[in-house]
């Protein structure tokens, strides 16, 4: 322990220093300027508009949650109970020998992906979806639900619940067909991912070369998912927060706090998957759980008044006048873009953290990642919103503020995690420490998960040495300063379209591959039936 915080101060303060010496010129602000215009042009281009200032990614993220919904009967409804006994062990003698079809032919497994005759993988089905949980709970729940509202309304949070729901569909399909083309290689290591099932399972349905393109593209863009909105995004939270909890107003505070997440990070991160697995598996359930009783506390305490913010949730979500964002459109995609945003549904990262899990029915896993939109957006998010909404009830600031996402909360500008943590402040003494310890746990968390799909992302281009791992997590932790020196409106707009580029190749592998996953879901189920017998 001695030897790692003597390491952590020889790393820390040569950049302490730096950043201190420098803040009077202004860094935070000198970096933001440099980062503004990559920011707006890949904002640009990701979120193209086909009709009434609606963005295509959009529009085929909530056409393809649909879809599957309706194809796979309603897996978000249906298999919702058997989802929580997977993920609490239920089912877990099914691994112990073999059933299905012995033979791993149409019924069974893919030749050449997951082995039936052994239960491969490095974490549990808990430990999975809590490392898929922590990528997605994060300040997506926080600042991007105070953003959502801020622009919106109460009617944003309507869509949100909508896409939440229907991300759930979306979310089963691709983390099975996660674990079911994910590489085992011989040390027990997991590589998994839609680069894996779009260049496998394309190949098996004759568009081999298709399916290398978009693996390629889609692994670029996840590399940029995770120096964005997985991390960037996170660490730019983070510092609002602490910056406000210390009283810091130096222009170059955003960097020191960068540079020390940047370390703490990269200690956790050289672990690998196991380590991040062991760090999410404790943070991420007691931050939440005190996360939602906080937000519970808020809510019952205003009683009365719940009524009338779900009467504004759902009332507003059709008015046609809404408020900053351009009438019920406008509205509809707020809801969205920050609910998809935050589950990440369809964006195929989350089937990375899955694919390492330890099971031969590719199935069961997909089963316990439809709990994961409902966890991140119908629940914690929608609390979020109810707090910011009751807070609201006496107009302590005007909806759709300056149309940037910025309200005036007595006379001083708040956004993001800003908003939340005034809302908190006004129920809660102390709140400001609480809520502060939440969002760079939060944080954190999100930023360990993410590195860990940027760095199979990685690996997938340029191989798995021990360089190649090196390069990506210095570029990674460099990250983590940018996203705390930058200004908001920046670095949420490049992780929205680097989030969002991943859907473009995510979606020709998923519905390329989705009678896949209806093989392997009847596979798993006659396995579950035969057991009973």
């Amino acid at each position: 322990m001695k030897r790692i915080l003597l390491s952590i101060l020889a790393i820390t303060i040569p950049f302490l220093t730096f950043a201190q010496e420098t803040a009077e010129k202004g860094l935070d602000q000198k970096i933001d300027e440099a980062f503004q215009p990559v920011s707006d042009f890949f904002s640009k281009v990701i979120f193209f508009e086909v009709f009434s200032g609606a963005p295509f990614v959009i529009i085929l993220l909530v056409l393809s949650a649909l879809f599957f919904t309706i194809y796979f009967g309603f897996p978000n409804i249906r298999y919702f109970g058997k989802a929580i006994n997977v993920v609490r062990g239920k089912y877990d003698d099914l691994e112990n020998h073999s059933l299905g079809d012995p033979n791993a032919g149409v019924d069974g497994d893919i030749r050449d992906t997951i082995r039936d005759e052994s239960k491969e993988g490095e974490v549990s089905h808990f430990q999975a979806l809590a490392t898929a949980v922590s990528g997605t709970v994060g300040n997506g729940n926080i600042a991007g639900v105070a953003l959502a509202i801020a622009l919106g309304g109460p009617g944003a949070t309507f869509w949100m619940i909508v896409c939440g729901l229907l991300g759930m569909s979306t979310k089963f399909v691709e983390c099975t067909l996660g674990v079911q083309y994910r590489d085992v290689g011989e040390d027990g290591t997991v590589y998994g991912g839609p680069m894996y099932y779009l260049s496998k399972g394309l190949k098996d349905k004759g568009f081999a070369t298709l399916g290398k393109i978009a693996a390629v593209i889609f692994a670029i863009f996840c590399i940029g998912g995770s120096f964005g909105g997985g991390n960037a995004a996170q660490s730019n939270q983070a510092t609002i927060v602490l910056k406000e909890l210390m009283g810091l107003e130096s222009t170059g505070a955003g960097t020191v706090i960068g540079v020390i997440l940047a370390v703490l990070v990269g200690i956790i991160i050289i672990g690998g998957i196991k380590r991040i697995a062991s760090v999410t598996e404790k943070v991420v359930p007691l931050m939440a759980v005190m996360y939602i009783l906080a937000c519970l506390y808020i809510i019952f305490s205003n009683f009365s008044f719940i009524d009338d913010a779900i009467g504004m949730i759902v009332t507003e979500a059709f008015n046609p006048k809404a408020i900053g964002v351009g009438g019920l459109i406008g509205v509809l995609l707020v809801g969205f873009k920050r609910a998809a945003f935050s589950n990440e549904a369809g964006a195929g990262s989350a089937s990375i953290a899955h694919s390492a899990v330890k099971t031969k029915y590719s199935a069961s896993e997909g089963l316990v990642a439809l709990l994961e939109p409902f966890i991140d957006t119908v629940v914690i998010c929608t609390m979020t919103a109810l707090v910011i909404i009751i807070f609201n009830s006496g107009g302590a600031f005007q909806y759709g503020g300056d149309g940037s996402g910025s309200v005036l909360i007595d006379g001083v500008s708040y956004e993001g995690a800003g908003i939340t943590a005034q809302a908190f402040a006004k129920y809660i003494p102390y709140s400001n420490v609480f809520l502060t310890i939440a969002v760079v746990l939060f944080a954190v968390s999100t930023m360990i998960s993410w590195s860990y799909y940027g760095l199979q992302s990685w690996k997938f281009l340029f191989g798995r040495g021990k360089t190649a791992d090196l390069v990506y997590k210095l570029l990674f932790l460099t990250f983590i300063i940018i996203g705390a020196a930058a200004s908001m409106n920046s670095i949420w707009a490049f992780s929205d379209a680097m989030i969002f580029a991943m859907v473009f190749p995510n979606m020709i592998g998923l519905y390329f591959l989705f009678p896949v996953v209806k093989k392997q879901l009847t596979r798993y189920f006659d396995a579950i039936k035969a057991s009973k017998e």
